[in-house]
């Protein structure tokens, strides 16, 4: 499978969890405080990161609600801009190109989300690890030779591996790697980076609310729309789609004012080798997927947040992850286990969400 093969691969799978892993609903009659003569604008859903966003600001005119929904889709773009790994001009694929030959110096953005991600790493014992990249590579050649890797060449992938192995320099604003082939992919944490980026855009230019969503990556912030009283989003159920049946069935609906969301697992992006199904999502520590877990959702303070850490509990488990979310103040997670019981598992307050 050649590149260009694989990201129209990733755009259909991106266009399959906006559609179906999640839904935005209606809301009951408007009785909260908010100006009743607001106006709100809806981008639709348009083709961007390699999946599918959709906008929606509110403010108090129809032409400063569509100028919010622009600024926030151009700093989406800015972005993926820097941080794709398949635009080679891209900040991060010069990072992976030369980061061991050289320290690459990077914009401010680029550098943000890059000690952002360490210190995710940090607080989750390294189960959140941009560095992960050979092992995405190494898994997805699996995929294609169809036959899993050999402990070998798991060892290998591993040795370029690891969160401590990336250097960054603040005063220059700089990044080197400290091994040969290392590789860094930001799944985990650039798309929850750029819905708040457009969170940001739209409260500076005028929104007094709206919703972000970027592949299933969602913050909603002040008024709904007109005529609603709260933003309510709809978690698919994990296990009705793994099992190939009720692919539209809802697992929960979820209230939402000034918060994210993000939903991390396997039930929708995997990987067949053998006739045997892998998650996509990988632990860095050990170089073979996580399988615990089918979904994992975080509900946090920041789409950033929220991302990485629903990548992280991926990664450590239910008892692990469950653990880590109860010391995270304003934060709670959603987690479904694997066949064949898909268990529901929430954090302590986890239920004020749902509706």
């Amino acid at each position: 499978m050649n590149k260009k093969d694989r990201i129209f691969i990733e755009i259909i799978v991106g266009l399959s969890l906006i559609t179906a892993a999640l839904y935005f609903f209606v809301g009951v009659e408007d009785k909260s405080i908010w100006p009743a003569d607001r106006v709100d604008a809806d981008s639709g859903s348009r083709l961007i990161m390699g999946t599918f966003a959709h906008i929606i600001a509110v403010a108090m005119d129809s032409d400063t609600a569509g100028n919010c929904v622009e600024t926030a889709f151009a700093q989406i773009q800015k972005v993926d801009e820097l941080m794709s790994d398949y635009a080679s001009d891209s900040q991060i694929c010069q990072v992976n190109r030369d980061g061991f030959k050289r320290a690459v110096k990077v914009s401010e953005p680029t550098y943000e989300v890059l000690q952002k991600a360490r210190q995710f790493s940090e607080l989750t014992y390294g189960a959140f690890d941009i560095t992960v990249g050979p092992l995405v590579d190494l898994w997805r050649s699996a995929e294609d030779a169809n036959s899993v890797p050999a402990d070998e060449e798991l060892a290998g992938a591993c040795s370029k591996v690891g969160y401590e192995k990336l250097i960054l320099d603040a005063n220059d604003r700089a990044v080197r790697f400290a091994v040969d082939g290392m590789r860094i992919d930001l799944g985990g944490i650039a798309k929850g980076y750029a819905v708040d980026k457009a969170i940001e855009a739209m409260k500076k230019n005028g929104a007094v609310g709206g919703m972000v969503e970027i592949g299933g990556d969602v913050r909603c912030f002040g008024a709904p729309p007109r005529g609603k009283n709260n933003w309510l989003v709809g978690l698919q159920d994990a296990g009705a789609t793994r099992a190939n049946s009720g692919s539209g069935k809802l697992l929960l609906i979820l209230e939402l004012a000034d918060a994210a969301i993000a939903t991390s697992g396997d039930y929708r992006r995997f990987v067949v080798i053998e006739g045997k199904t892998y998650s996509h999502i990988i632990d860095a520590r050990t170089g073979r997927s996580s399988d615990e877990l089918t979904s994992v959702t975080v509900i946090s303070r920041n789409a950033t947040e929220a991302d990485a850490l629903a990548t992280a509990v991926s990664v450590m488990g239910a008892e692990k992850g469950l653990a880590l979310i109860e010391t995270i103040p304003k934060t709670e997670a959603i987690l479904v286990t694997s066949k064949p019981e898909y268990k529901l598992i929430k954090t302590s307050g986890a239920e004020k969400y749902v509706r």
